[in-house]
């Protein structure tokens, strides 16, 4: 009776295992060679654009949405701008993604905590403020701006990145900017969108609880209107947090292959870009565009460049050291 029991719960470790490589990927793949040459900044004829908006989605892997019948929004506006074939996302789990987009590195955090912080660092947040540029996170579902709880409904701190930097979260003219979702469609009718956007889906619409066809659903109905509030002179980034394996390039990243679509005026149509590139290259494209120092992993010398996707960009070569405060 005694080795029955061991031999079942053996059984049970081995499937417990299984199933948790099969979630963190059973063969890690690192993809392209490590740049060694910082990319050129990237520079826009007459001057920045209009406006930026980056939509961050959750946990799908490049082949499971892009070819698929399940999102056939995605799919379309895949086709008809501007798509990154190679695009890894910096680790797992979700946290340290968004912080490494919105900061340049995971500043040490390595799990979906809701206690923890970035005491001193500055974000991009920061800088937006610091150069004058308007800034809103949009995130669905939060009951009000400057909201520290771990969630509410569907709302999930771990996916809002800008409430764990204590420069925005303790000061109420920042975290100020950090808003419900509902605050986007009036802000696209009164003609109020800020020069930076950011859209933060809740738990079902970014596909994190439920399947590619819901979050489909979603982009399907925000993006158009976004996309003519943001004008001729606007891109929209739409990215994912992390996939479903381990892969991954560029000497920092190792998340997964995930989707990234550059839409809008500025977005060159039908283009494709087969380099690998990782979250830094968005980080360091917003940046660049706004003429904003880069900050960490997108100084990184290792880090490429969107440039190629981009209308008529020009570049110049990176002659001062990178932030890194």
């Amino acid at each position: 009776m005694r080795v029955g029991r061991a031999a079942a719960a053996a059984v049970v470790l081995t499937v417990a295992v299984a199933v948790v490589v099969a979630r963190c990927g059973t063969s890690a793949v690192r993809h392209g060679t490590v740049q060694t040459k910082p990319s050129p900044v990237t520079a826009l004829p007459g001057g920045p654009p209009a406006h930026i908006a980056v939509i961050v989605m959750e946990n799908e892997e490049f082949s499971d949405i892009i070819g698929s019948r399940q999102t056939p929004f995605i799919n379309a506006l895949a086709r008809r701008y501007a798509l990154v074939r190679s695009m890894y996302a910096i680790t797992h789990p979700s946290l340290p993604n968004y912080l490494a987009l919105t900061g340049g590195s995971p500043f040490g955090i390595t799990s979906d905590c809701t206690d923890c912080h970035v005491p001193t660092a500055t974000s991009l947040a920061d800088q937006l403020t610091a150069a004058g540029l308007s800034w809103k996170a949009y995130m669905e579902d939060l009951p009000h701006p400057c909201f520290r709880g771990a969630s509410a409904g569907d709302y999930a701190k771990k996916h809002d990145p800008f409430m764990y930097y204590d420069r925005v979260a303790q000061n109420p003219a920042q975290c100020a900017r950090v808003v419900p979702l509902t605050q986007l469609t009036a802000d696209e009718r009164a003609h109020a969108l800020p020069r930076f956007v950011w859209i933060t889906p809740n738990l079902c619409h970014d596909m994190h609880d439920c399947s590619p066809p819901h979050g489909d659903a979603f982009l399907a109905g925000i993006v158009p209107p976004l996309l003519a509030a943001l004008g001729p002179r606007g891109l929209l980034i739409v990215t994912w947090d992390e996939g479903t394996t381990d892969d991954g390039c560029c000497r920092l990243a190792a998340g997964g292959h995930i989707v990234t679509i550059l839409a809008g005026g500025l977005a060159v149509p039908g283009a494709r870009l087969a380099a690998t590139v990782d979250q830094y290259s968005i980080l360091q494209a917003v940046e660049d565009l706004e003429r904003l120092r880069r900050l960490r992993g997108a100084a990184c010398a290792c880090t490429p460049s969107l440039a190629p996707l981009l209308r008529g960009v020009g570049t110049v070569s990176v002659t001062s050291p990178a932030s890194s405060g």
